[in-house]
């Protein structure tokens, strides 16, 4: 059963598996803002290696400090993965305040899943798992984005219970509470 964890090196393989999944996305380009795209950016010429991906694991887990040095613009966040046994599915962050630019495209909460694992019921399952964390950071509301034709993302924040307050700049903005019970549709499809 998969569940939401710290990074670890137990799933490097299958990490490394994932993120050739992505660039065959076109992800991490010079104009893929997502965390993935920045992470593949700044990390894919070290985390083939174990120190390079111990490096990695570091900064990633490291980032929830309030101190860790980071990017202008970038908060404290808090980088989950979404695992079953040794198998890499996805990521997840949850940022801890907002910006003025994370209000209107980021949000509080951030994920992919790999490309062979979606449709699965994974992305739903795992913000379920990360709202009642968000709620231990002290956020009551969640606002959570994503773009205007992404109708999947869109039916994983709402089965959440996102509530839509606007469309911005082509991005949905959604405030998910973090203290409801859990979806209905957590259960992950195989």
């Amino acid at each position: 059963m998969p569940t939401l964890s710290a990074p670890s090196p137990r799933v490097h393989a299958s990490f490394l598996a994932a993120m050739a999944e992505f660039a065959a996305e076109a992800r991490g380009g010079p104009d893929d803002r997502s965390m993935v795209g920045h992470e593949i950016r700044g990390f894919a010429a070290s985390w083939q290696t174990p120190a390079g991906f111990h490096a990695y694991l570091t900064d990633l887990i490291g980032q929830a400090r309030p101190d860790w040095p980071r990017p202008a613009g970038h908060v404290p966040a808090t980088n989950l993965w979404w695992t079953d046994g040794d198998q890499y599915l996805g990521r997840l962050a949850i940022r801890h305040e907002l910006t003025p630019t994370l209000r209107e495209i980021g949000g509080h909460i951030g994920y992919d899943v790999r490309p062979t694992a979606r449709r699965r019921g994974h992305a739903t399952a795992m913000l379920a798992a990360a709202l009642p964390i968000a709620r231990r950071l002290g956020i009551d509301l969640a606002l959570i984005t994503c773009d205007a034709t992404n109708t999947a993302s869109r039916t994983v924040i709402e089965r959440n219970g996102g509530m839509l307050e606007n469309e911005l700049r082509g991005k949905l903005r959604y405030w998910v509470p973090t203290a409801s019970e859990p979806s209905s549709f957590t259960t992950v499809r195989q």
